[in-house]
C-alpha cells in the first residue's frame, strides 16, 4: 500500500536517496575544519586561522533565474551562481568566506536534478576554499508549481578586526574601479523573462557567439580572486560594492559615506550584448536601466586616486589568467567620488 504521506505528495525515500548522492558529491572534497557534516542535524566547523576575528553572514538567493534553468533543465550550474553572489556580498565587508549552507524547495523531489544542483554548489564552494556545511531540501507540493524550485543561501565568512572595511575611509577625489560583468547575475531577470519569450531563447546574441538561453545562465562571477590579486599588488581597498538588484545606482551609495557621490563615465563601460539587447527590447529609459541592471559592472572597489593604475593593472593581470566567460570588458577606472549636493542623486552617470 502507497505511504501516506507519499500519497500527499512528499517522498521520503526520494529524499533519502538525494541525502546519499549529496555525501557522495561531498566525499571527494574532504576539508579538515569539517567536524560533522551534511546529514548530522547541525554542521560543526573548527575556527581556525584568525587572531581577532569578525564573522560577516550573508543570506540571499537566485530570483526567478531559478526558471530559467528549469525552462532550458540546466541545473549544473544555479548553484555556482548562489555560492559566488554569496561570496561577493560579505567580500564588501573584506571576509574570507568560510562556510556555506544551501536551501533548496521542490514540488516534488528528483534526486536527479537536486544532486546537479548540489553538486554545482559544492563546486564553487571548493573553488574558493568554502565548505559546504549543510543545507536543507524541502519537498512542498501545492506551494510550487510542477517543475519549478526555488534555491537559496547563507555564507559566514571572517576578517580580522582591523582589516574591515569601513566607509569612512572613501573621501572625494577616490578612484572608483569598475570589474567587469557577464550579463544579468541573479538579477533582473522577472523583466528580462518579460521581454524576451521563452521561444527566442534559441536565437543568437549579437556579437556574443551564443543563444539567449546560454547567456541567460551564465554564470554570476565570483571577484573574490581579481579584489584579492589587487591587495596583493599593495594596492588599499577602501571600499566595496557588489552591484546586484538595483544597479549601480542603488547599490554604489552603499559604499560611500555620507555627502559623497559617485560620478561614473559611461563611455568606460561596456554592457554585455544580451543587456543590450533587453534594454532596447524593453524600452528603458537610461534611468531605469542604470537602476534595475549592473550595465557591464558587476562589483566596484573604490581605491585612492594614486592607487587607480596599479589596481586596474593587477585586476586585469588576473582576469587574463583566470578569465570570467562572456565578460564584456576588462577592469578600469569608471568614475570618481565627489562631494554630495544636498538635493541631488548619490550617482550621477555622464
Amino acid at each position: 500500500m502507497k505511504d501516506a504521506y507519499a500519497a500527499a505528495g512528499v517522498d521520503i525515500e526520494a529524499g533519502n536517496e538525494a541525502v546519499t548522492r549529496y555525501r557522495q558529491v561531498l566525499s571527494q572534497r574532504k576539508d579538515a575544519r569539517v567536524l560533522e557534516g551534511v546529514g548530522a542535524f547541525g554542521g560543526c566547523f573548527e575556527f581556525q586561522g584568525f587572531a581577532n576575528p569578525v564573522l560577516v553572514a550573508s543570506t540571499d538567493g537566485v530570483g526567478t533565474k531559478v526558471l530559467v534553468a528549469a525552462s532550458l533543465g540546466r541545473y549544473d550550474t544555479i548553484g555556482r551562481d548562489l555560492v559566488n553572489h554569496c561570496i561577493n556580498d560579505i567580500l564588501c565587508a573584506g571576509a574570507q568566506p568560510l562556510f556555506f549552507l544551501d536551501y533548496l524547495a521542490v514540488p516534488k523531489l528528483d534526486p536527479e536534478v537536486a544532486t546537479a544542483v548540489v553538486a554545482g554548489i559544492a563546486a564553487g564552494c571548493s573553488e574558493y576554499g568554502l565548505v559546504l556545511l549543510g543545507g536543507e531540501t524541502a519537498e512542498m507540493p501545492g506551494v510550487y508549481a510542477d517543475g519549478a524550485f526555488d534555491l537559496a543561501g547563507t555564507i559566514v565568512g571572517a576578517v580580522e578586526r582591523a582589516k574591515m572595511i569601513d566607509t569612512a575611509d572613501v573621501a572625494a577625489g577616490d578612484a572608483i574601479v569598475g570589474l567587469p560583468a557577464n550579463g544579468f547575475h541573479t538579477n533582473g531577470y522577472s523583466l528580462v523573462r518579460a521581454t524576451l519569450s521563452r521561444q527566442r531563447w534559441t536565437e543568437p546574441v549579437a556579437d556574443s557567439g551564443v543563444t539567449v538561453g546560454e547567456a541567460l545562465l551564465a554564470v554570476h562571477p565570483c571577484y573574490l580572486p581579481y579584489v584579492r590579486a589587487l591587495q596583493q599588488a599593495g594596492v588599499r581597498v577602501k571600499s566595496m560594492a557588489h552591484i546586484t538588484g538595483g544597479g549601480l545606482m542603488h547599490n554604489l551609495p552603499r559604499a560611500l559615506s555620507d555627502g559623497l557621490a559617485a560620478r561614473i563615465a559611461r563611455a568606460s563601460m561596456r554592457v554585455p550584448p544580451i543587456m543590450s539587447l533587453v534594454v532596447r527590447e524593453a524600452r528603458l529609459s537610461d534611468e531605469s536601466a542604470y537602476a534595475t541592471f549592473n550595465m557591464g559592472i558587476g562589483f566596484c572597489v573604490i581605491v585612492a586616486q594614486a592607487d587607480a593604475r596599479r589596481a586596474v593593472d593587477a585586476a586585469n593581470a588576473a582576469l587574463a589568467t583566470k578569465p570570467i566567460p562572456l565578460a564584456a570588458g576588462l577592469a578600469a577606472v569608471i568614475g570618481e567620488v565627489e562631494p554630495s549636493h544636498p538635493c541631488g542623486p548619490r550617482v550621477i552617470i555622464g
